[in-house]
């Protein structure tokens, strides 16, 4: 039986490379949340931690709310699903005690108005240190605790048609133990040196334009960013075509994601197929393999929705993201004519192992295609980015998103000490640059990462998040220049 007994919560403000703009508020310090959870696993103690930022920007995209308004709310669901964690009664498996503690947690939601991607990332955060613990007490990785049963996974709690199936059966046999790091390309990153204004350059090291991403890193897989805006997002794509053509890359993959920017399927479809048809676009609509959430989560799986998307042959492979915010919500997706989902641990790790068993049994039954992309919320190092490698291995991801290296400067950010640990434990992963800091290594457009994928739960080493600030001594005011 497994029972959380203490929680302890520590934040810590890690300086960005470039400051995020908000309205009249400059976040310069990305803030990170670091539970500490204590367990009892059949009367033996078992300590685990988890790792998520303080960002709630892509959960809420509230408009009447600040930017400190937000963060205030998603501390408020932090400490809530914390007090609910202490709360559950002892369970059998963590998959049941993440199940119970998803259900106080939405009880308590509803009642406060809460949005479901909001609450639930309080759950993802403990489900996290929950899986840390124990994978850790078992001395076992994620992936076998998956294959073993030692996490208790039970498919058929959430969809029906998976009853008395094993997540063994439609996982790989085998974890990925490197991917393609998959580049974002977002509206306002620049896609050539020129085109950054002299107060504007970093001049860290690190590359910062689309080009010297290209030439430095050899990315060739990326996610573009689409604005809805049909003329100023068909100006952007000829010119990341053009960079991309130049470089010198001999093919290259990319995903597009419009961030819920369309008001309606039919627009999404009207633009697209404008897009798809213009031959100065050719090279650049050729290679995308699926788009990402187009339409607001409030539109995603209407019926209306599912009418003009089953019906739509032509249709890209599109996939939700922001609408994944409920444990059925990939089931109604796929009804919906959808591809499939992404997958976040943000969202849920259990939650996510389960849509891929989903979504790999009606792929195997189909003959259309399906999508479990793996993407990214800017995860970064000490223990977020080695979680988040260590679920994708086991999913079998063979490219990724990885976005968070794009706005911190390695892992610079944090104590030396700490820095070097992590070359240590996961030298596949990081390296050590040439000013000093460490960095996450990509080596022809390529991260590996086994010694997250043999590791309990990504992690090789000790961390003790005292040495952080107590989450009652932290200001959100403390993050804003």
């Amino acid at each position: 039986m497994i029972e959380v007994t203490r929680t302890d919560q520590y934040v810590r403000n890690n300086e960005k490379r470039m400051p995020f703009h908000f309205g009249n508020v400059v976040a310069s310090e990305g803030a990170h949340h670091f539970l500490e959870i204590e367990l009892e696993i059949d009367g033996e103690c078992a300590d685990g931690i988890s790792m998520v930022g303080i960002a709630p920007l892509w959960f809420l995209k509230d408009p009447d709310r600040s930017l400190p308004e937000q963060n205030e709310l998603l501390i408020e669901v932090f400490e809530a699903a914390c007090e609910h964690a202490r709360a559950v009664e002892a369970q059998p498996t963590a998959f049941d005690l993440w199940h119970s503690l998803y259900e106080r947690q939405a009880e308590w939601a509803e009642g406060n108005e809460q949005p479901p991607l909001l609450w639930n990332y309080g759950v993802s955060m403990v489900e996290q240190a929950i899986v840390d613990a124990v994978c850790r007490h078992e001395e076992t990785t994620f992936a076998e605790g998956l294959r073993s049963d030692a996490l208790g996974v039970e498919p058929g709690r959430i969809y029906d048609e998976l009853a008395g199936e094993d997540v063994a059966e439609y996982l790989p046999d085998e974890s990925t133990r490197e991917a393609a790091v998959r580049h974002t390309v977002g509206l306002g990153d620049p896609l050539r040196e020129g085109e950054i204004a002299s107060d504007d350059r970093l001049d860290d090291g690190l590359p910062q334009s689309l080009e010297a991403y290209v030439a430095e890193d050899g990315v060739d897989h990326f996610k573009i960013k689409l604005s809805a805006d049909p003329d100023r997002d068909a100006e952007r794509l000829a010119r990341i075509e053009e960079v991309l053509e130049e470089s010198p890359l001999e093919s290259w993959f990319c995903t597009v994601d419009a961030n819920e920017g369309y008001d309606s399927v039919e627009a999404f479809r009207e633009q697209w197929e404008r897009h798809a048809s213009d031959p100065d676009l050719a090279p650049v609509m050729d290679a995308v393999a699926y788009v990402e959430q187009p339409l607001p989560r409030s539109e995603a799986l209407t019926d209306g929705t599912r009418e003009v998307l089953t019906d739509w042959d032509g249709r890209p492979p599109i996939i939700i993201d922001e609408s994944d915010d409920r444990l059925t919500s990939a089931g109604r997706a796929l009804e919906c004519g959808y591809a499939g989902t992404s997958h976040k641990n943000c969202k849920g790790v259990f939650k996510g192992v389960v849509n891929a068993c989903l979504i790999e049994k009606r792929r195997r039954e189909g003959d259309r295609e399906y999508v479990m992309s793996g993407e990214d919320l800017t995860t970064i190092g000490p223990v977020e980015l080695l979680h988040d490698l260590a679920v994708m291995g086991s999913l079998g991801m063979d490219h990724v998103e990885r976005n968070g290296h794009h706005y911190y400067r390695g892992l610079s950010f944090l104590p030396e000490d700490l820095q070097e640990t992590l070359r240590d434990a996961h030298g596949d992963l990081y390296r050590r640059h040439e000013e000093g800091f460490a960095t996450l290594d990509i080596d022809d457009g390529r991260m590996s990462f086994g010694s997250a994928v043999d590791a309990p739960f990504g992690r090789d080493f000790d961390l003790d998040p005292s040495r952080f600030t107590p989450l009652a001594e932290w200001s959100t005011d403390s993050m804003y220049d």
